[in-house]
């Protein structure tokens, strides 16, 4: 009997380790793997970011690129040292930048939700085009000359916006810009005639697509740094050498108010756009410098003003010259708004050029255009006088094989103040009466602020692989100033105080470029 429960239990103990054995050797289910899976929904390079239903993009450029006899990204020697030619300019000027750009989109019942930023991480040439110690100097406070010294570099930021409903809310391209701002085929970032808004500008935007490829967009823009150039008080005693009077804009007391009407066909688009923008003055009474006195609160100010542009855009597709062959123009015309024709991818430049001269008695030649949206005497009754300015820019653009491409590109423009130069009540006439002041001329002399610019440039491309593409552009820009006879003049140091004759002056430049996007 104990035998037998002796064999009991141990067939009994033996099933069991049998069954344990065999449990043991059963797969266990792997927990799942979550891929990154593809979003289609929004062209090539989304994809969903995992446990969301949000899409996501991230992309760029390496750009390296280098200019002869101008400024990065081909700035033309127009003012400043390279503008004289003196001993500090730069022969060159060179910038390396890494640019990424993140894009989300989330599908939802009112539509697309969008958010999108770009960043440029970039290294430029000491001071950009000059090693004047007045231009490089640390005691200059928040002097941006300096990010570029050893071991630094600066990140700049160009668009920040979202997108919801029909809305943008953030710095992003205005709706009073061409679809492509100052690029119609050109690499540099200073081809004028047009309003530039391509880094971006604080605004509220709504757009409508009314169908058929007709949309329209309304909104309100930030004007400090993108559509104010100067607001010049005339008062004696302000101005300089290639100037008169001093910046006198206001604090900003309005948005500029913007809108568009866009058609995009398969042979190509056609926009109008309009931009309102208000012109007001700081004060009646300012230093030299244009800063405030104790005075100046006291003093008074002109009534505001109100100016505004408008522009129109063109382009044609499917030339016959060739597949991807396009044709883009843009004409503007500003009134009290000049940065919406002088413009660039940053500031309203002003002209100040020196050159040869052929006058007896003469040390050497100048040209210069003072870019404003409007002046202003204190005490006049009618106050601020806005200034008119219109301008045309285009590029005809060709692919010669799937490898190489060339687009030539130009524009021309003019500014006008206004009257004339012997009527002090016109905007010429009390800009002239100023600029006039203490100034020793010649018997030939005449005083006219006006002034025409021109450029004219080609740039060829050669991408050897997909998304690398090598390039060279040379440019040319013409000033045409309207003084005529010669004066004494005491210029930025190292210029010498002397006798310069009023000439046209011109300048080209070269820009080399290595740029690979992802």
């Amino acid at each position: 009997m104990k035998m037998v429960k002796s064999l009991i239990l141990g067939s009994a103990a033996g099933l069991i380790a049998m069954g344990g054995a065999q449990a043991a050797d059963l797969p266990v289910k792997a927990k799942a793997v979550e891929y990154v899976r593809i979003c289609s929904l929004y062209g090539a390079g989304f994809f969903y970011i995992p446990g969301t239903d949000t899409c996501l993009k991230l992309g760029g450029y390496l750009r390296v690129d280098t200019t002869f006899n101008g400024g990065i990204y081909g700035g033309p020697a127009w003012s400043g040292d390279i503008g004289q030619g003196n001993r500090y300019r730069d022969y060159f000027a060179a910038r390396s930048r890494l640019s990424l750009t993140v894009d989300t989109r989330t599908a939802t019942e009112y539509g697309v939700v969008r958010t999108f930023g770009q960043a440029n991480i970039q290294f430029s040439t000491l001071g950009n085009n000059t090693f004047n110690p007045n231009s490089l100097a640390t005691n200059l406070g928040n002097n941006t000359n300096l990010l570029d010294s050893a071991g630094s570099g600066y990140v700049a930021v160009d668009q920040i916006f979202l997108q919801f409903a029909g809305f943008t809310f953030g710095k992003s391209v205005s709706a009073f810009a061409s679809p492509w701002n100052g690029y119609p085929g050109n690499n540099n970032s200073f081809l004028m005639g047009g309003p530039d808004y391509v880094t971006g500008v604080n605004n509220i935007q709504y757009t409508v697509q009314f169908g058929n490829g007709v949309s329209g967009t309304i909104g309100l823009d930030e004007p400090t740094v993108y559509n104010r150039t100067s607001l010049l008080n005339l008062s004696s005693g302000l101005g300089g050498f290639s100037t008169a009077g001093a910046q006198a804009y206001g604090g900003v007391h309005s948005p500029d108010i913007v809108g568009n009407i866009r058609v995009d066909q398969a042979w190509g688009l056609f926009q109008i756009g309009g931009l309102a923008h208000l012109v007001n003055a700081s004060y009646n009474n300012l230093n030299a410098n244009g800063t405030p006195n104790n005075l100046s609160e006291i003093s008074g100010h002109p009534e505001d003003k109100w100016g505004g542009a408008v522009m129109a855009a063109l382009q044609i597709k499917n030339l016959p010259t060739g597949p991807g062959d396009d044709f883009k123009i843009d004409a503007t015309y500003a009134k009290g708004s000049t940065k919406s024709v002088v413009s660039t991818s940053g500031a309203s430049p002003s002209f100040t050029m020196f050159g040869d001269t052929g006058r007896v008695g003469a040390y050497q030649s100048i040209g210069f255009g003072q870019t404003a949206d409007g002046v202003y005497l204190p005490g006049a009754t009618d106050g601020i006088k806005l200034v008119d300015a219109w301008g045309i820019r285009g590029a005809f653009n060709h692919n010669w094989d799937p490898y190489w491409s060339t687009s030539l590109w130009g524009s021309y423009g003019q500014v006008r103040y206004g009257g004339n130069a012997l009527d002090i009540t016109s905007a010429k006439g009390a800009w002239c009466a100023n600029y006039n002041t203490g100034k020793a001329v010649s018997a030939d002399y005449s005083c006219n602020p006006d002034f025409n610019f021109a450029q004219v440039g080609v740039v060829t491309r050669w991408t050897p692989v997909k998304n690398l593409t090598f390039s060279a552009e040379v440019g040319a820009f013409f000033l045409d100033q309207k003084f005529t006879g010669a004066a004494t003049l005491t210029p930025t140091a190292p210029k010498p105080t002397a006798v310069y004759e009023f000439r046209d002056q011109s300048t080209v430049f070269l820009n080399v470029r290595a740029q690979r996007n992802f």
